[in-house]
């Protein structure tokens, strides 16, 4: 008798591990916990888990150019991350990251929502335009973010440079937040979604005022970098924001690599995209533009086939 028992607790425990093994885990790459990919990726994750089949988790992380190279050494399955940056590390162009490293394994998965280059200024800092950023401590960005590509594409427009500023910071956005709080920085460079919370957190406790990026530098800008699209950050979108403040914005994009399997590519869209109402309701930057027709438009890299199954059967003409 214990001999049966003993079998059938092994046969049930086989049966048990057969059926964890069809949950395939996956990582999904995000951003600083301030922004607005980590908000995104977490309610990913979840909706995800809820629906069974996948074991996701978000993991916060230094941001676009991190995540690409984590999904290209199999660090992270999935990730959030500018379209910009991953068509450079899809390209191996761009960024001196990935020059000469192209990954041909990465592939898209939707175009999220659009991120806006956030230039967040002390309003004693004398500083009305992206030229007066010259002599001045500007927060860049974390090391190889994203938001230090745009940092110097949008420079580079006004005819500036990292070398002409009097100091730049290479920092977290909590960080650079932390000191433009003790004035010990005078400007923030952010690519992020409208509404995120560390904008917020900054025009709450802190005298700012943002910077706008229009004119002949924005169409320069767009026509060097085709990722850019206008856009203007509406009025009262932070405290003491009283008009529409004119910008640019690159594409909060999801990706994933051709390495994982075209079933669990489409188990996760299943999960995290066929209800767009829930979807919506992870954050106001997806509330407020996130379009099933938009998701396939402005993709940096060919669509993995689990989302091209998962497009398809929505109705979009995809390949």
């Amino acid at each position: 008798m214990k001999k049966t028992l003993t079998l059938s607790a092994l046969v049930l425990a086989g049966t048990a591990t057969v059926a964890l093994a069809q949950n395939a885990f996956i990582t999904i790459g995000s951003g600083s916990t301030t922004g607005v990919y980590f908000p995104v990726a977490t309610g990913m994750a979840k909706m995800m888990n809820d629906a069974g089949g996948i074991r996701a988790n978000a993991r916060s992380t230094g941001g676009s150019v991190f995540n690409m190279n984590a999904l290209k050494t199999g660090e992270l399955d999935m990730a959030i991350v500018q379209n910009d940056v991953a068509y450079y590390a899809y390209k191996g162009t761009g960024i001196d990251a990935f020059k000469g490293k192209a990954n041909p394994n990465v592939r898209s998965m939707a175009v999220l929502y659009p991120e806006v280059l956030h230039v967040i200024v002390r309003k004693d800092a004398g500083i009305n335009t992206i030229a007066d950023l010259k002599g001045k401590r500007v927060v860049t960005g974390d090391l190889g973010s994203g938001t230090e590509q745009t940092a110097l594409q949008v420079m580079e427009a006004y005819g500036l440079d990292f070398k002409d500023l009097g100091q730049q910071l290479r920092v977290s956005p909590a960080q650079g937040i932390s000191l433009m709080q003790d004035k010990r920085a005078d400007a923030l460079f952010y690519t992020v979604g409208v509404g995120a919370s560390a904008i917020s957190q900054i025009a709450q406790t802190t005298d700012v005022k943002l910077i706008p990026v229009s004119g002949n530098q924005a169409t320069a800008l767009l026509k060097k970098y085709p990722f850019y699209v206008r856009y203007n950050i509406p009025a009262k979108s932070y405290k003491g924001q009283g008009a529409t403040v004119p910008g640019v914005a690159v594409q909060a994009t999801l990706v994933t690599s051709s390495s994982v399997d075209a079933d669990t590519v489409y188990k996760a869209m299943k999960a995290a995209f066929s209800n767009e109402k829930a979807l919506k309701a992870l954050h106001p930057a997806l509330a407020n533009n996130y379009a099933d027709a938009k998701a396939v438009k402005g993709l940096p890299a060919p669509l993995h086939p689990g989302a091209v199954k998962f497009w398809k059967e929505q109705g979009l003409n995809v390949k």
